[in-house]
């Protein structure tokens, strides 16, 4: 029976009369070099160590060989650099530059890595809410990790804006399995969970798991409540301005805002007493697009109430639009005043810029793998979710404050990974030091070096 084994060397074909060959035995050599900026950048908004803090260690601490603080780096780096599941850490456990970012080199015991496997970081992930048990001994503070993402916000700003702009969006993360909270929507055709996402800009604010069937503004009152109330007592005349998609249009919203002062920018369902009330201005844009062959719309902005659900009435701006398949109206519902933004101002250039959402959870979702809650509970599955978002929140600092008026200043979460981040290198660790020896041919050396300069001076 012949014997499995693997061939010292590889031979491929020759090139200009040269033989080229592959072997194993580079030494310790990493595919993520680049990563070294996300340590940077760590450094300048000290994110690992207070994300840390908002874990308990209730494990006897004289047996404890993998410490909260580095296993908490090792996944939020890990997911980071594209490693979203626990079961790819039984190879990182043993990367030289994974190991240099959470803090180990050397393994603290003869039998362990330098880094946690996917035994130890499970039990890390999947800690019962209460008293800890037999094998999940390490919880973590709700509260305290939903006040970190606010007060990263605050900190990435030198002077308090004079207005802020918070969306607000409900999205699908599709489940396979039966997992607590495990419900089928039928918008998304399919059993999913529905997070709530809130942003101001590219700023990750929230991101809160919820069953799916719920309402979509279900338990938005509480979230925005906590995040305005902490963003006012940091900087108590800062304007706000909460945007979303009819989703959002609901009274109890509206009226917390009314009575916070809080502005509101919704999108509202269109129904037959809407269409009613504009249906000269879409006549007008019927007429208008049969004479230019072109899609033509036009605005109108009155005040406007439900029969029932609403409680006072309220200004609605209407697009009455005419394209080539027939009429599109479209309506928002705002406390913003006509003075302020005229009907085609507000929903052109402010409503409308609410799409960019979108490509920020996009960038959460994808690039990031927030929808990775294959665990059994949603508890277990809000911490993957947290972590996802802090690795967002990481690459971000790095996109602000390295990358400005770069190339790369508004590239995605993905692009970044790719370009920046994925780089082969050689390490080499010495008594004195470990000495990173990346490729040569690596040709975006340029930003990665100014990147290093601008975080290194923020971390001074």
């Amino acid at each position: 029976m012949p014997t499995e084994c693997i061939p010292d060397m590889f031979g491929f074909s020759r090139v200009e009369g040269r033989s080229v060959v592959a072997a194993f035995d580079g030494g310790a050599v990493t595919s993520d070099a680049g990563a070294l900026l996300l340590g940077a950048t760590d450094c300048a908004i000290g994110l690992v160590d207070r994300f840390a803090s908002c874990f308990e260690d209730g494990r006897a601490q004289d047996q404890v060989v993998h410490e909260v603080r580095a296993m908490v780096a090792q996944r939020v780096f890990g997911i980071a650099l594209g490693y979203e599941d626990v079961n790819d850490h039984d190879e990182l456990r043993h990367d030289p530059v994974l190991g240099a970012l959470s803090g180990r080199l050397e393994a603290r015991h003869p039998r362990c890595a330098p880094l946690a496997g996917k035994s130890t970081l499970n039990r890390l992930e999947h800690a019962p809410e209460g008293a800890p048990g037999r094998y999940h001994k390490i919880g973590h503070d709700p509260s305290a990790i939903e006040d970190l993402f606010v007060d990263l916000f605050l900190e990435a700003h030198k002077t308090p804006p004079k207005r802020l702009v918070l969306d607000l969006d409900a999205t699908d993360d599709p489940i396979h399995g039966h997992q607590e909270g495990r419900f089928f929507h039928g918008y998304y055709d399919c059993y999913c969970y529905l997070p709530l996402y809130i942003f101001c800009g590219r700023h990750l604010l929230a991101a809160k798991l919820r069953r799916s069937n719920i309402d979509a503004s279900a338990g938005s009152v509480e979230e925005v409540a906590h995040i305005v109330g902490q963003i006012r007592a940091r900087w108590p005349r800062v304007r706000i301005l909460l945007r979303g998609d009819s989703g959002f249009a609901r009274e109890t919203l509206m009226a917390w805002c009314e009575k916070n002062r809080v502005d509101y920018l919704f999108g509202l369902q269109r129904n037959k007493r809407l269409e009613a009330r504009i249906a000269g201005e879409l006549l007008a844009a019927e007429a208008a697009r049969a004479a230019s062959g072109k899609a033509a719309r036009l605005f109108a902005d009155f005040l406007w109430t439900t029969k029932e659900s609403w409680s006072r009435r309220r200004r609605v701006v209407a697009k009455a639009e005419w394209t080539t398949g027939g009429p599109n109206p479209r309506f928002v519902v705002t406390s913003l005043k006509p003075a302020e933004y005229g009907a085609r101002k507000l929903y052109e250039d402010l409503y409308c810029a609410r799409g960019e959402m979108e490509n920020r959870i996009k960038e959460c979702q994808l690039d990031l793998l927030a929808d990775r809650t294959s665990a059994a509970t949603m508890r277990a599955n809000q911490l993957r979710l947290w972590f996802a978002s802090m690795a967002y929140v990481l690459i971000c600092a790095l996109r602000r404050i390295g990358l400005a008026h770069t190339q790369f200043a508004a590239a995605t979460c993905g692009t970044l990974r790719l370009k920046l981040l994925k780089i082969g290198a050689q390490v080499r660790a010495s008594v004195r030091r470990v000495k990173v020896a990346m490729a040569s041919a690596y040709p975006w050396q340029p930003e990665w070096a100014l990147a290093h300069a601008r975080l290194s001076a923020a971390a001074a």
